[in-house]
């Protein structure tokens, strides 16, 4: 998938009012990633997706594996966009969705096993293929 598609698709599903906050959502999103699963996955993912995104999950290995639940992952991301976590959640939801159609089932199954139960919400989001392009 190529960032612009991906972009598109973010700014679809969270229904955000432009391209910029759809980008800062999902930057917000991945970096947000990188403290939350080991290092090596977020190589692995970052191979996965357009360069511009891979670059926003490396470099950061002291601060990857970190275990924290759901609500600190809404808040952090939430800190990071500059809005309030209500929206955030929206974001990081759409953001998953993508993520999920945009590498390879294996790798993604892999990613998702790295979250605990009540991250599930955030994997409930339709694939992006049933989103019409914008």
């Amino acid at each position: 998938m190529e960032y612009n598609e991906f972009i598109t698709h973010v700014q679809s599903l969270a229904q955000s009012s432009s391209r910029e906050e759809a980008e800062r959502a999902t930057r917000a999103t991945l970096e947000t990633l990188v403290e939350r699963i080991p290092a090596n996955e977020a190589e692995e993912l970052a191979t996965q997706l357009p360069q511009e995104l891979g670059e926003c999950l490396l470099g950061r290995e002291a601060e990857s594996n970190q275990s924290f639940g759901l609500q600190e992952f809404i808040m952090r991301v939430s800190q990071r966009e500059d809005i309030e976590p209500t929206t955030t959640a929206i974001h990081v939801r759409a953001v998953f969705a993508v993520l999920q159609n945009a590498i390879n089932p294996e790798k993604f199954a892999k990613f998702h096993a790295h979250f605990s139960h009540d991250y599930e919400e955030l994997f409930t989001t339709s694939p992006t293929s049933e989103v019409p392009a914008a």
